[in-house]
């Protein structure tokens, strides 16, 4: 041992095998390093949120057809963004304040334009939970005339609830954000070059939603009012919900953004739903017509449409629920 540290101090070489050591610790040690560069990269990327450019100026984030949980950070909803020439728009903020800053990074990527709107489609918390990333001067949380009321209902019961599903990590940060420009009926925001219209519609998927609507690019973001691959979900009105549909399809629109599903054509990307919704109804109203106990109809509602959805045993039975209830009181 002596002798090797007297021949390193004296600049003497050292004996192969200690030269072929020295070389394997210097690449464990390069290797190392690569690693965690690449490591460190990875974890850079995954703070930005994936959005796509679907037209000119106008993003969207496709959300995870799942259940919100903490593996996936609730971030199973889609979202939009919109770059005007002055100001930019967000539509919806998604399932946690962390998706919600992972998509501030990515609009940060595009442009330093200030985020003047962030429109709430409606009140679930897959489209709201990530507002909080958004609290800053000058920006204006947009929603349904009723939006208020329903966060103010449900708000502590969506808290309480997905804490159990989600963990505190992800919960603890999240407020309940209510609007500070209300929609009743129609409202065009500017954002410099490029007009939206946001509008609002009578209960159906719930009693707060609202659509928006790219002047420019001829994009509707359509929120939970249509819904692709995903099953619907009935939080409304059936009835209601199937009268609009025809209301909703004549909007001039090219391509339609969905609460949940791949960006599509329009108005044909509203087949799907409008089948499933009135297989559903028909079905249902039968059984209450029938004399049939809602957990009997429950259990055969809409049979024909499960393989054409994804999580319809997650959703389908609480729709059927939802639906005898209101066909009960026709």
């Amino acid at each position: 041992m002596l002798r090797r540290t007297l021949r390193v101090i004296a600049g003497a070489p050292l004996p192969r095998g200690d030269m072929e050591m020295q070389m394997t610790s210097r690449f464990a040690i390069h290797a190392v390093l690569i690693m965690l560069a690449m490591l460190a990269s990875a974890h850079a990327q995954q703070q930005t949120l994936a959005i796509s450019e679907i037209a000119p100026g106008v993003f969207m984030h496709q959300g995870r057809i799942a259940l919100m949980s903490s593996d996936n950070d609730g971030a199973i909803a889609n979202i939009g963004v919109v770059i005007g020439d002055r100001a930019v728009a967000v539509i919806d903020t998604g399932g946690s304040v962390r998706e919600g800053r992972q998509l501030l990074a990515a609009i940060r990527a595009h442009t330093d334009k200030p985020i003047r709107y962030v429109i709430n489609t409606h009140g679930h918390p897959d489209h709201v939970f990530g507002n909080a990333a958004f609290v800053a001067d000058g920006t204006e949380f947009v929603g349904h005339a009723r939006l208020p009321q329903a966060l103010t209902t449900r708000g502590q019961y969506y808290l309480d609830a997905f804490r159990r599903s989600m963990g505190d990590a992800l919960i603890d940060e999240v407020r309940i954000v209510p609007p500070t420009l209300l929609v009743d009926g129609d409202l065009i925001l500017d954002l410099g070059g490029r007009t939206l219209v946001v509008k609002a519609w009578p209960t159906a998927h719930s009693d707060s939603d609202v659509t928006v609507f790219d002047t420019a690019t001829k994009t509707l973001f359509a929120g939970d009012l249509v819904f692709l691959r995903h099953i619907p979900v009935l939080d409304g009105s059936i009835q209601a919900w199937l009268k609009l549909l025809d209301d909703l399809a004549a909007l001039p629109a090219e391509r339609v953004v969905p609460g949940h599903g791949p960006v599509s054509g329009w108005p044909q990307a509203l087949a799907g739903e409008r089948r499933y919704l009135e297989t559903l109804a028909s079905g249902i109203r039968k059984d209450v017509v029938d004399g049939k106990p809602i957990a009997v109809a429950t259990q055969h509602a809409a049979e024909a449409e499960r393989g054409k959805w994804e999580l319809f045993d997650d959703y389908n039975a609480r729709n059927a629920t939802a639906a005898y209830s209101q066909f009960e009181w026709e």
